[in-house]
């Protein structure tokens, strides 16, 4: 297959776009990650765009049409994908098809997701309703926000299978924003304690009577968008740059497990375990050549799970691979040193493409100092839609 490499990567700050509409942060995507690199869009030869709330929360379909409307973008071998909060993972390797299959030599993949209204306000019942779509009909059932539910019981049976507490679990919120601090795109500027994580009081609630999910537990309800330019070594030579100073995606890797609760394991699923073998494979590494990750924290307890898929720690160990301190910046493998979507903030459509853009920043020394991971060569990012069905993972390989 032929080397694809990242050539340029662009994203808005995560939080509030205020009156921003779709159209405008389409276009500001678009724009933003091609003035990365001094080119414009006449130069992508074809694209994708990702976005899981646009039918539910904006009642528009059609996404490719929105962004052939940015200039120069027209007449080219564009379309959107859904694969739940897996969209935008979904959407860079639908570039990666196209360029395999040889429809050019040059991509852009589009996310983003609008769901805070024009002042900046969360409508926490509609935007659940919406979400809710991407589970079971038979899951739904007598569950007012159907995904905060549903990983809180996936939370129970995490901690009951494997003897681990609510204290182990809020450990990876207080990391994830300690790094948020620095990281100038996320969404929560707070300072966390273990002991605030952990205390039922103001803002720390219980989700669900009698299930352990509690609010820092939680990703955010975010706008925003972003964009990353894929391109063949053809490709970088027509936009002038060199491949030795790019990053590779040297593997990737996509499945799916049944929708249906009673059809797959969500302790250890078999899908997302399969995704991340083939691109360890494709790329020829293992999981201890990976120094920097980037994993799908919806909840807490997907922290535990995604450290465990990427390889990391044996089932079960996820949530003590945090607690030991292995996780942090300098540490043995920084994750989600962005501050994960539970404090970088998660708009849906844009987190995969988020996820592979942070990772290779890491790989060009680019991010905030307190937040560089030295020495790393290789990165991983795991992307998930729906309650662990829908997995999209990477292996980035840094220049050479």
């Amino acid at each position: 297959m032929k080397p694809i490499y990242i050539a340029a990567y662009h994203q808005s700050k995560f939080g509030k776009l205020l009156a921003a509409t779709q159209e405008e942060m389409i276009a500001g995507a678009v724009t933003g990650v091609c003035a990365e690199i001094g080119v414009s869009a006449n130069a992508m030869d074809v694209g994708s765009i990702a976005a899981a709330c646009n039918f539910s929360l904006h009642q528009q379909g059609l996404m490719a049409g929105l962004l052939a409307g940015v200039e120069g973008m027209a007449a080219k071998p564009l379309e959107a994908v859904e694969n739940a909060c897996a969209s935008g993972g979904q959407a860079v390797l639908s570039c990666i098809y196209k360029m395999q299959a040889g429809l050019g030599d040059t991509a852009i993949a589009v996310g983003l997701e609008k769901m805070r209204d024009n002042a900046g306000r969360a409508d926490g019942k509609l935007v659940g309703e919406a979400l809710g779509y991407f589970s079971d009909p038979d899951e739904r059932e007598g569950k007012t926000f159907v995904f905060p539910h549903i990983f809180a019981e996936i939370m129970q049976q995490y901690m009951q299978a494997w003897s681990v507490t609510e204290r182990d679990l809020a450990q990876i919120a207080v990391q994830e924003y300690a790094n948020a601090l620095h990281n100038p795109f996320a969404q929560m500027k707070v300072e966390l304690t273990l002991d605030q994580a952990t205390t039922v009081a103001g803002p720390n609630r219980y989700l669900v009577e009698g299930l352990p999910l509690k609010t820092y537990d939680c990703s955010q309800i975010t706008d925003g968008y972003a964009a990353i330019i894929l391109a063949t070594e053809e490709g970088l030579s027509r936009l002038g740059l060199d491949k030795h100073n790019c990053v590779q995606i040297a593997g990737w890797g996509q499945a799916v497990d049944p929708l249906q609760q009673e059809q797959r394991h969500v302790l250890e699923p078999a899908g997302a375990y399969r995704a991340m073998r083939s691109a360890y494979a494709m790329a020829g590494v293992t999981p201890a050549d990976i120094h920097a990750a980037e994993i799908h924290d919806c909840f807490t307890v997907m922290g535990a799970l995604g450290t465990e898929i990427i390889g990391k720690a044996t089932p079960g160990k996820g949530a003590a691979y945090w607690t030991d301190g292995n996780a942090g910046p300098d540490s043995s493998c920084g994750i989600n040193t962005s501050g994960g979507l539970i404090a970088k903030g998660h708009p849906v459509g844009a987190t995969g493409i988020a996820m592979i853009g942070w990772a290779a920043l890491q790989l060009l020394n680019k991010v905030p100092t307190p937040l560089q991971v030295k020495n790393a060569q290789h990165a991983a990012t795991f992307n998930i839609g729906g309650p662990v069905c829908a997995s999209v993972c990477t292996v980035l390989r840094g220049p050479r």
